[in-house]
């Protein structure tokens, strides 16, 4: 039997011109699903590399003034405004406050954190603060009113860790 006769002996069946929209949607929603690396986040966290660039940008803006609202090293940086300006030094973009870069993040366990990833702060499902991992649990942030810029112990376990994308 030739694949000719196999073939004319299924049923044809015309698919209505209305469901090829719906078919192909449904076929690049599956490829999407079975292939996360065609999505555009799915491994677009930053290299190891990067982040430890960011953590030495944070480090070397030790002893700076906290000001509120501070993006810059002339003016002050607050605690985002740090992260924001660590980042924005190596190439990454991030959001300005502490609630927008943690929604802006991929999550990380504490067990995988590395050097440059961001340790968020919250209480009660709100971001209230956020600082650059430098291991070993410590971290640079811009602490508060009164404070500089500077290395210190992660002091709270209510943290979470997000690696930027």
């Amino acid at each position: 039997m030739s694949i000719t006769q196999i073939g004319s002996a299924l049923p044809r069946r015309a698919l209505p011109r209305h469901l090829f929209p719906m078919l192909i949607a449904a076929l690049f929603g599956l490829t999407l699903a079975l292939n996360p690396l065609s999505t555009e986040s799915a491994d677009a966290a930053v290299s190891a590399s990067v982040g430890i660039r960011a953590e030495h940008v944070a480090a070397s803006e030790g002893g700076v003034p906290y000001r509120w609202g501070g993006t810059s090293p002339q003016t002050g940086f607050d605690c985002s405004g740090l992260t924001q300006y660590s980042y924005a030094r190596v190439g990454r973009r991030l959001p300005r406050t502490a609630q927008q870069q943690y929604n802006a993040t991929i999550r990380t366990t504490w067990r995988a954190a590395r050097p440059g990833d961001l340790v968020f702060f919250h209480s009660g499902g709100i971001v209230y603060h956020v600082g650059v991992y430098a291991g070993s649990w410590t971290m640079y942030a811009a602490p508060h009113t009164g404070a500089r810029v500077q290395r210190e112990r992660i002091w709270s376990s209510q943290v979470s860790f997000g690696r930027v994308r």
